[in-house]
């Protein structure tokens, strides 16, 4: 005997036969009581449905919000610099030729890698590890 022969054992429990007289236990109203809406054939109610008051999928509030006014920074490290020349004024107008950025919005510069050359930053935010980092290197950090 191994997995493969296994069935599933017979059930014992005797069927459930409704309508067969008083005696049975299940006769006259078969166990459905009387009138209303579980007693009439076809008479199903939905699941989640709380007999007119609200369902509780409704009453609840919804999972998430959005808010419009967040700003989503286009991200550049120090490491991205190093396409460029040294000495060049670094402007978000230049970072979007030069293929670094491609979306549109603000661009922020963070502090990842090492700075080559002296660069002039002129971008929308810069990261406080960045700007010393431009500075010990030599550039200029404006705005």
């Amino acid at each position: 005997m191994n997995l493969s022969n296994l069935q599933k054992p017979q059930s014992k429990k005797k069927r459930k036969r409704v309508g067969r007289g008083e005696s049975s236990g299940l006769g006259k109203t078969c166990g459905k009581g009387h009138k209303g809406q579980k007693a009439r054939s076809g008479g199903k109610i939905s699941p989640g449905f709380e007999g007119g008051q609200m369902p509780l999928q409704r009453r609840l509030p919804k999972k998430g919000f959005t808010n419009i006014f967040k700003v989503y920074y286009n991200i550049v490290n120090l490491k991205d610099l190093s396409r460029l020349d040294a000495g060049t004024a670094v402007t978000p107008e230049l970072l979007r030729e030069k293929g670094i950025v491609n979306r549109r919005g603000p661009i922020k510069l963070l502090a990842g890698g090492d700075v080559s050359g002296a660069y002039t930053v002129k971008l929308d935010r810069i990261s406080s590890q960045a700007r010393s980092k431009i500075e010990a290197a030599g550039g200029v950090v404006e705005g």
